[in-house]
């Protein structure tokens, strides 16, 4: 199932100040919003989170209790039968309250949640192929819902 490390997160106290730093490193921003930078490590596979905020300095942040394994797409789809069949549960994502696996198509990802049991946050996540057409829609998708749209297309 689990094929290698997808990301990981750090926190920052400026994301100006984070991205001139990691910019000059010479990794390839993938993605942001007004909170968040992720940069490439390995292009189309593992990426780095930057996530500012005050919390930087405390004990406990977000973004230090979270790492996401790569995954295919088709053991995605499988992930929630998976994960119950050797006792895990599933949990929601942010607002969110279906437990399913879900894509993100600007982003170009899909993931399914669960935690270890000293309560870090885990994700299984994999790449998704894109259409033009779905590349600014924000909106999370379902699995279903997902190939339905692409058989629409």
């Amino acid at each position: 199932m689990i094929k290698g490390l997808y990301e990981a997160h750090l926190p920052v106290r400026n994301l100006k100040t984070a991205e001139a730093f990691y910019t000059k490193l010479g990794l390839e921003l993938a993605w942001r919003d007004d909170e968040t930078l992720f940069y490439w490590l390995e292009k189309g596979k593992s990426w780095l989170g930057l996530w500012e905020g005050k919390e930087v300095d405390t004990p406990y942040h977000p973004s230090l209790r979270h790492i996401a394994f790569r995954v295919s797409y088709s053991s995605l789809a499988e992930a929630e039968q998976w994960l119950g069949s050797i006792g895990v549960k599933a949990v929601p994502f942010g607002g969110r309250t279906s437990v399913a696996p879900f894509i993100r198509p600007y982003q170009g990802n899909g993931s399914i949640y669960f935690k270890d049991p000293d309560g870090n946050s885990l994700e299984l996540m994999c790449t998704v192929e894109v259409p033009e057409q779905l590349k600014e829609v924000t909106e999370k998708f379902s699995i279903m819902e997902w190939e339905a749209h692409l058989r629409e297309i």
